[in-house]
């Protein structure tokens, strides 16, 4: 066995054996108000409690801390947007002092200990200073992402029921104004809830007007609390109350709030920094999300803030900002040691520029590791990125329920040999089994449901907001004594996990359970196709039959009927008939979210001719007219 894979094995054993003795080391990384007096409480909760009785600052850990301790001319953020041509940084003593301004004028307008706050944000430097200002003085944010409409936005309100209101008066993506005051003011027409106030950011791109007596604007509250020398200081809360409510995306009728809290969250993200990602206090990181997921919260805010590193927000994306190098280019720039982004990002740089040729013009001898995770990386796209940067491609697993990596390669405690397709092993904290439906252990190399054991460790949820008998229903009823992550998958001999997509992404082919990301994985491999989905549709004989919907790279030679009789061949080949896989669609793109992710859902029910709504994060509506054109041009084949 190698040194990695002997420490690694070490480690993750140690957590399981002694998770008190492991947790309770790594807590020794945060500054305490005062210490937990238990590391774990079983006694507490759906499952127990991490570092109950610690009490703890979140902000102070985040910002204060490292001005004291010399870090306070170091850049905390730079901000980079290409989408407004601007680029400018602010220094852990700015942001200091930005936070205690604005915390103090959230608590001028009323705004305790325990209150909620809603931020409905685009990407600026004044969105995670709102975020560090709620923790300063111990309120609970809830950051909406802002892709949202107003009918989501408003069931966020309605349960979160916010004192106040952060927003913007617009945010900007490529070719377009987004008009955020428009869409915030409906929502709390239709909200039952009403917040007491908000405060408004006022971009230059697009001024709005203000509602008299509710609105405030963000510029002159900031400066009358400079000039006036106003500091709010770090209110010491439990490490047990909640940091935020992160509401999980696409949820219908009332959302599924995610609560985390302070003390476990710190512990578990300062920790991960290093032993996971790799990366030393005062080094560049990069997390190319948006603040509105939980990527945005763990990673681009509160993560490398803790660890004393200097993080980017993006306001820009992987292409057309101006070209598929503008990843590249930021790395370069800005001597980013290390980028988490979408597996999505990657494919779609891929696609506009397959040879790499881009990433030639820049200087990215600083850069030593890309990490993927939010949707399963595809062999192909790791295989791609590998070869072009030359460096360490790692793929991680995690979800909005748990604030960090489930299953990852630990870069800090030793690179272990990286699997395509696998996220590689479970992260210190995590026993993740593989079950059937009976919740027994299924033998290696066969896909079940990802069940991970109780307890959960720091960092995971302790519940949904005001909903804990949901909480139980929704995650720890079905397999008892394990957390039930609604991912399938399969571990192999090494005990590698391969997560191959959501439970619901598991079709039933005239009785036989098959993987949609195991064909996704083959169609990927076609060297013509740049990105795909699968998705099991309607059969009258076999219940499902499965169909692929396939985008080309760009320059592709050959002919759509030519690489759909070639994928579907190779589907036959590697799988066999048992797949009944004899449909393939060549489509201009694949609806996603702004988040990248593909909406599979939407594209079952215009597959199954079942009705279906817009969804509020779509990136681009047209490309849902591409999968009804494309299925009305083929009609299933019955086999």
């Amino acid at each position: 066995m190698s040194d990695a894979k002997t420490r690694y094995a070490e480690i993750h054993e140690r957590s399981l054996r002694d998770p008190q003795g492991f947790w309770g080391e790594a807590a020794r990384e945060i500054d305490w108000f005062e210490p937990a007096k238990k590391v774990f409480d079983p006694s507490m909760g759906i499952y127990g409690r991490w570092f109950a009785g610690g009490v703890v600052n979140t902000c102070f850990n985040a910002v204060d801390r490292h001005v004291k301790n010399g870090r306070a001319n170091q850049p905390a953020i730079i901000y980079d947007s290409p989408l407004t041509d601007k680029i400018t940084s602010l220094t852990y003593a700015e942001l200091q002092r930005e936070v205690e301004a604005l915390g103090a004028v959230m608590q001028d307008l009323g705004v305790t200990k325990g209150d909620r706050v809603v931020i409905y944000m685009p990407m600026v430097p004044e969105a995670p200073i709102a975020m560090l200002a709620c923790a300063r003085i111990g309120a609970i944010h809830s950051v909406v992402f802002g892709g949202f409409a107003s009918k989501e936005l408003a069931t966020r309100i309605d349960d979160a029921k916010p004192k106040l209101v952060f927003s913007a008066s617009c945010g900007v993506e490529p070719g377009r104004i987004v008009q955020y005051k428009p869409l915030l003011d409906e929502a709390i027409r239709l909200a039952s809830f009403k917040p007491d106030a908000c405060i408004i950011l006022q971009r230059p791109q697009h001024e709005c007007d203000l509602t008299a007596g509710r609105d405030h604007d963000w510029a002159s509250l900031r400066q009358k609390a400079l000039d006036a020398g106003k500091r709010a200081d770090c209110v010491p809360v439990l490490a047990t109350d909640p940091l935020y409510i992160l509401y999980t995306s696409g949820t219908t009728g009332v959302p599924k709030g995610v609560v985390r809290d302070n003390g476990g969250h710190m512990v578990a993200l300062k920790w991960s920094m290093f032993n996971h990602y790799g990366v030393e206090p005062g080094e560049v990181w990069w997390s190319a999300s948006d603040i509105g997921w939980v990527v945005g919260h763990s990673y681009i805010v509160y993560g490398p803030l803790f660890h004393g590193n200097t993080t980017i927000l993006y306001e820009g994306k992987p292409i057309g900002t101006p070209d598929a190098g503008a990843f590249w280019r930021v790395i370069s720039q800005h001597k980013v040691a290390a980028l988490f982004t979408a597996p999505t990002a990657f494919r779609a740089i891929k696609k506009e520029d397959p040879d790499g040729a881009l990433m030639k013009k820049y200087d990215l001898s600083c850069f030593r590791t890309l990490f993927l995770a939010g949707e399963r990386a595809d062999p192909p796209t790791v295989e791609w990125a590998q070869a072009r940067l030359q460096r360490p491609v790692i793929d991680h697993w995690w979800q909005t329920e748990t604030g960090w990596a489930i299953v990852g390669n630990p870069v800090g405690i030793g690179v272990l040999p990286v699997k395509p397709g696998s996220a590689t092993v479970p992260m210190p904290g995590y026993q993740v089994d593989i079950v059937d439906e009976a919740a027994k252990p299924v033998p290696a190399g066969t896909t079940g449901s990802i069940v991970v054991k109780l307890p959960l460790p720091p960092s995971c949820l302790p519940t949904l907001w005001q909903q804990e008998d949901r909480c139980r229903e929704a995650y720890f009823s079905e397999f008892p004594g394990y957390y039930k992550t609604s991912d399938a998958g399969y571990k192999d001999d090494d005990g590698y996990v391969f997560v191959m997509g959501r439970t619901d992404d598991i079709i039933n082919v005239a009785g036989h359970r098959l993987s949609t990301g195991g064909m996704e994985e083959i169609l990927a491999s076609h060297p013509d196709v740049a990105e795909c989905a699968v998705l099991g549709i309607k059969d009258d004989l076999k219940g499902e039959i499965p169909c692929g919907f396939l985008v080309l790279k760009s320059g592709a030679a050959r002919g759509a009927n030519e690489v759909e009789s070639e994928v579907v061949g190779m589907v036959r080949d590697k799988i066999g008939p048992v797949a009944a896989f004899k449909r393939a669609v060549i489509v201009p793109r694949l609806p996603k979210t702004r988040s990248g992710k593909i909406l599979r859902g939407t594209m079952k029910k215009i597959a199954d001719g079942e009705p279906w709504t817009m969804p509020a994060t779509i990136e681009d509506p047209k490309a849902l007219d591409d999968i009804s054109t494309a299925l009305q041009v083929k009609t299933p084949e019955k086999a």
